[in-house]
């Protein structure tokens, strides 16, 4: 196996806060007197397997990211902050083409995730340096149902094989920059990353992460992030 030369991180954060019943960002919505996307942040700042990372952010926001985040709380190894797109999927492309050429994995993560941990960035790495394509997930605690438009059922999936997907999400950077420009070029809608690569007929590997990598989306979400923290302090 080739040796690696460059791992690029690209944090996407140019979401509104919609289900958390802001008109502005839920990345700056304080998390222990810090704002989450800090906290994502800082996990990439201290990782010894994250070279670079590209911050994506809604136009309207990259100066107040460049004085209030990176330059407020000193982060080093964000190399650019550049404006995302109308869909998730846009902000991931706008961040691909800015990965330099000497870049051999990307590690594509949520900026209201942030509890993600040294270990999940290492094994995906490591996954995808292999697989070329790995993805954070959990098993599924629930039975799951898939129902019609009437919300009668369908039918009931097996558990064992369903799992939920998270992130970080890793790929090899020729991969995943294929898998955007046909998702991009041909105008489809893609749920996450992974998909973009299944679609080209690339298997995905799945790295087991923790039901504690929660996105915060909601206000119940800030307060299991509060009890995460507090946990972790102790």
């Amino acid at each position: 196996m080739e040796a690696i030369n460059k791992v690029v991180a690209i944090v996407v954060a140019a979401g509104k806060g919609k289900r958390m019943g802001n008109d502005f960002n839920k990345q700056y919505i304080l998390l222990k007197n810090k704002p989450i996307i800090a906290h994502t942040l800082e996990v990439f700042e201290k990782s010894n397997v994250i070279d670079e990372v590209i911050l994506v952010v809604g136009k309207e926001e990259i100066d107040f990211n460049q004085e209030k985040i990176i330059k407020r709380y000193g982060f080093q190894k964000i190399s650019k902050v550049i404006a995302g797109g109308r869909e998730r999927q846009d902000s991931v492309y706008q961040g691909l083409v800015e990965v330099p050429k000497d870049c051999d994995i990307v590690v594509i993560h949520d900026g209201a995730r942030p509890f993600v941990k040294e270990a999940m960035l290492i094994n995906s790495i490591k996954t995808a340096e292999v697989k070329g394509a790995a993805v954070i997930g959990v098993p599924v605690k629930d039975t799951i149902k898939k129902v019609k438009d009437t919300l009668e059922v369908m039918e009931t999936p097996e558990r064992k094989y369903l799992w939920s997907i998270q992130t970080p999400q890793v790929f090899r950077y020729e991969l995943i920059r294929k898998a955007y420009e046909a998702v991009i070029g041909g105008d489809i809608l893609v749920t996450d990353d992974a998909m973009a690569v299944e679609m080209l007929g690339h298997p995905v590997k799945i790295v087991e992460g923790s039901y504690e990598n929660i996105k915060i989306t909601t206000p119940e979400d800030l307060i299991m992030g509060e009890r995460i923290l507090q946990k972790e302090e102790v």
